[in-house]
């Protein structure tokens, strides 16, 4: 998996430091930190047919911090969600 650039990044972890690759990040006030990965082909068909990826999360010895891994982009709303939301909201104005 390499790291992908995204147009709501609004920092650059690791960027001067050349044993590691930059990763693009977009981070909220409130700490969170969203990323985006690439995977290879090979790793499109092990994830296809084995429905499993494996994390890898270095704590240094601390707590381990939440995680949340995701498939769906959390900069787009789904469709569904739009047509949901556009029949609540007619609903809750045509009364």
């Amino acid at each position: 998996m390499t790291p992908v650039p995204f147009s709501q990044a609004n920092a650059i972890y690791a960027k001067d430091h050349p044993e590691y690759v930059p990763l693009p990040a977009y981070r909220t006030r409130d700490g969170e930190v969203i990323t985006c990965w690439a995977l290879t082909w090979r790793e499109r068909f092990r994830v296809l047919f084995s429905g499993r990826i494996w994390w890898s999360v270095l704590t240094f010895r601390q707590p381990l911090q939440p995680q949340r891994p995701r498939a769906d982009n959390p900069f787009r709303v789904p469709w569904m969600s739009r047509m949901i939301r556009k029949f609540t909201k007619q609903e809750w104005t045509h009364t």
